[in-house]
C-alpha cells in the first residue's frame, strides 16, 4: 500500500497491504501481474489509492470498470492525506463503493491513539451499502531494519487488537486487515486471533491465485493482485459478487 516520508512529516508512496473478514481475505508478496488473474475475472474490480495519485479522475475510473476503492486517510497518528477528501468523495459522486484505510506504524504510538485519529480523520463508517468498513494496512516497516517495528510477536497482537477494539467503539464495524501471508506469519507469531472476526485484504502479485492466507483465515475478501494496471494505484477485487459487496459495505 501507501507509505509516506517520515512518519513525524508523512506523505504517501506505495508498496504492500493489509486487511481482512466477511465475504473475503488478503495476502502480499512479488512485483506485478499485467492482466486480472484468470480465475477472478468476474469479481468486482476495484483499487486503492494515496496521495501519490493526487487528484483521481473518477469517472475514468468507473468506465474503465471500478467498483470499489480504499483510499488512504492516515498514517500513524500526524498525517493526513492531503487529497483524501478529493478522492473519498470523488470516488461516492462517482457512484463507486468507497472507504478508507489507515497506514500503522505500530513503534509511533499506540494502536487506541492511532485508530482514533483515523477515525476523525475520515476512517469513520455508516451502513448505507456505499461506505466500506475501515481498513488497517499492516506490513513490513518501510522505515527502518526493524521490520516487525521492533515489537515482540505478543505486543505486535496486542497492538493489532487495541487498534480493533478502538475502532470497533468508534464506529461499530471490526476493521478490514490488510497484509501479507509472509508478515503476518512472521510478525505475530502466526496468530489466529483475529480471523473469525475481521476481513481479509491478501496482497500477493505475480500470482493467478491468492495464495495461501495468513494463519487462521480460510479465504480473502480482498485480494491486492497488483501494484499497477488500469485503474490509479494498486489493483485489488472483492471476492463475492456486486450484491455482496454492497451488503458487505452495510454490514450484513
Amino acid at each position: 500500500m501507501a507509505r509516506d516520508h517520515k512518519p513525524t512529516r508523512n506523505r504517501s508512496r506505495h508498496r504492500s497491504r493489509l486487511i481482512a473478514i466477511s465475504v473475503a481475505a488478503l495476502t502480499l508478496s512479488g512485483t506485478a501481474l499485467a492482466e486480472i488473474p484468470a480465475a477472478a475475472a468476474s469479481k468486482p474490480k476495484g483499487h486503492d489509492v494515496s496521495s501519490h495519485q493526487k487528484n483521481v479522475n473518477w469517472q475514468s475510473s468507473k468506465s474503465k470498470g471500478a467498483k470499489f476503492v480504499y483510499v488512504k486517510a492516515t498514517e500513524s497518528h500526524t498525517y493526513r492525506n492531503p487529497y483524501f477528501g478529493q478522492q473519498y468523495n470523488g470516488a461516492r459522486n462517482a457512484g463507486l463503493v468507497r472507504g478508507a484505510y489507515h497506514f500503522a506504524v505500530p513503534n509511533k504510538s499506540s494502536g487506541t491513539t492511532q485508530a482514533a485519529y483515523f477515525v476523525r480523520n475520515g476512517g469513520a463508517w455508516r451502513s448505507d451499502g456505499w461506505t466500506l468498513p475501515p481498513a488497517l494496512d499492516i506490513e513490513y516497516n518501510p522505515y527502518s531494519k526493524h521490520k516487525c517495528y521492533g515489537l515482540s510477536k505478543a505486543k505486535m497482537v496486542n497492538w493489532i487488537q487495541s487498534f480493533s477494539n478502538e475502532v470497533k467503539r468508534l464506529t461499530g464495524r471490526r476493521p478490514v486487515i490488510y497484509t501479507t501471508t509472509h508478515w503476518w506469519n512472521n510478525c505475530t507469531g502466526a496468530s489466529r486471533a483475529f480471523a473469525s472476526s475481521h476481513a481479509l485484504w491478501i496482497a500477493r502479485y505475480n500470482s493467478s491465485t491468492a495464495g495461501s492466507m495468513p494463519a487462521g483465515w480460510q479465504f480473502w475478501t480482498f485480494w491486492q493482485y497488483d501494484n499497477g494496471g488500469s485503474l490509479p494505484g494498486d489493483q485489488n477485487l472483492f471476492n463475492g459478487s456486486m450484491t455482496q459487496l454492497r451488503k458487505f459495505a452495510r454490514g450484513y
